[in-house]
């Protein structure tokens, strides 16, 4: 059947039918696995490379030897009712353990263990740090702000995590005919969650008792909401497997799509917002914008690279023109998927430019993690099954090097013998 036929059916097709088969679609699965994958990844990758880079001067920018003191903190936050666990206590034992609780949450998402429960600690991190010194902030701290609050509500450890490698592999040993202690070893190696979920719930008593000093009361609510929703989830899967749990599916596959929905909106409303501000300013206009920050010493890592562009009058009119009508014209080619495409390449290679050329690059991993959520299915699948390829020619590489005699007989056990 031709693509016209096709389209002359769906056209034919009843109205009801064809809400009943969007609805279908929008709650029977989380939508864009790899794409929040490559988001929580991307996310995560920048917050942990920001912590590690600014762990020798972690006291002076969110702790106790600041010039934003934990007296002005207050000050502001009584005000602005921002949510940071740091005003608990002004000590500097409290200020380390939260400090290294971000750092460990970051980590863990990166590689996706227990995603639903880290990824609540992860926000809670973000928030905390970023609050305290909030005139800190640029940008990339902005979208990461925002970003951490949506990671909450997705299913983010689908593909590409240990939560999934450890279904797999549940899956795995129930379809095969396994002895009956197994279910019980299969029941012992779930305590962690409800380990995770008992320690979370007295974090959360203390974020109640501390109210009034942790911000909005919305926060406090929706970490409630994840809580009880979790173990309900746990009792669900456990209890009733039928019925009740396949709404909790549904009402899941609801939250991710919607805050999916929401990332993409965010990154098109930064995109449009930035380029319309743009047109408005006189360097733009006149194409001599990028000519400035690249003359700034402040922003010059690379002070030979940057002379050498910013000499060329053409080269920065090109690309002051450039960025402004990309940023503009993406959101309108959303729906056209080679011309998104060629504009997201320009994004990416965009934000790589300014993390060489102006010193910024956990302004630019943040964006381009955000550009990711737009990366098309088919280069995610490919990419992943070339990390795969790569992993395990690794594996083999060390199985080989560690086994010489198992080598040297290679071709009687065959390649499966030497990956192990």
């Amino acid at each position: 059947m031709s693509g016209s036929t096709v389209t002359r059916a769906r056209t034919r097709e009843p109205f009801d039918r064809r809400i009943a088969r969007a609805v279908q679609a929008v709650t029977g699965r989380a939508l864009g696995p790899y794409q929040t994958a490559i988001v929580r990844i991307g996310f995560s990758l920048t917050w942990l490379v920001f912590l590690l880079r600014e762990l020798p001067h972690r006291h002076e920018m969110y702790g106790p030897d600041g010039p934003w003191s934990w007296e002005l903190a207050s000050r502001l936050i009584a005000d602005n009712r921002a949510f940071t666990v740091l005003m608990w206590s002004d000590g500097r034992l409290w200020f380390e353990l939260v400090y290294g609780l971000a750092v460990l949450s970051t980590a863990l998402l990166l590689v996706g263990w227990h995603t639903r429960a880290v990824s609540v600690v992860f926000m809670v991190g973000v928030l905390s740090l970023q609050n305290r010194s909030v005139f800190l902030g640029d940008g990339g701290d902005n979208v990461l702000h925002l970003a951490a609050i949506y990671l909450v509500l997705t299913r983010c450890g689908q593909v590409w995590s240990l939560d999934a490698r450890r279904a797999e592999r549940e899956a795995a040993r129930r379809a095969a005919a396994r002895p009956a202690g197994e279910a019980v070893e299969a029941e012992r190696r779930d305590l962690v969650g409800p380990l995770l979920w008992t320690v979370l719930g007295g974090f959360l008593l203390a974020t109640t008792w501390f109210s009034d000093v942790t911000g909005e009361w919305w926060l406090p609510v929706l970490l409630w909401v994840l809580w009880l929703g979790h173990g309900l989830w746990w009792l669900a899967c456990r209890l009733a497997p039928g019925e009740p749990r396949t709404l909790l599916d549904v009402l899941a596959n609801l939250a991710h799509n919607a805050a999916l929905v929401v990332i993409m909106a965010e990154v098109c409303l930064i995109y449009a917002t930035a380029g319309w501000y743009k047109i408005q300013g006189s360097r733009w206009q006149d194409g001599t914008a990028l000519y400035y920050p690249l003359h700034l010493d402040y922003f010059s890592p690379w002070p030979a690279l940057s002379e050498l562009l910013g000499s060329s009058g053409i080269m920065v009119l090109l690309l002051t023109y450039g960025t402004v009508i990309v940023q503009i014209a993406f959101p309108f080619t959303l729906f056209h998927r080679k011309v998104k495409n060629v504009l997201l390449v320009a994004m990416m290679l965009e934000h790589a430019g300014i993390a060489v050329l102006l010193g910024l690059p956990v302004f630019s991993l943040a964006m381009i993690s955000a550009d990711a959520v737009f990366l098309p299915t088919a280069f995610l699948v490919a990419l992943g099954a070339k990390a795969a390829r790569g992993r395990d020619r690794l594996r083999g590489r060390r199985s080989a090097g560690t086994l010489p005699e198992q080598r040297r007989t290679g071709e009687e056990h065959g390649p499966r013998t030497l990956v192990g």
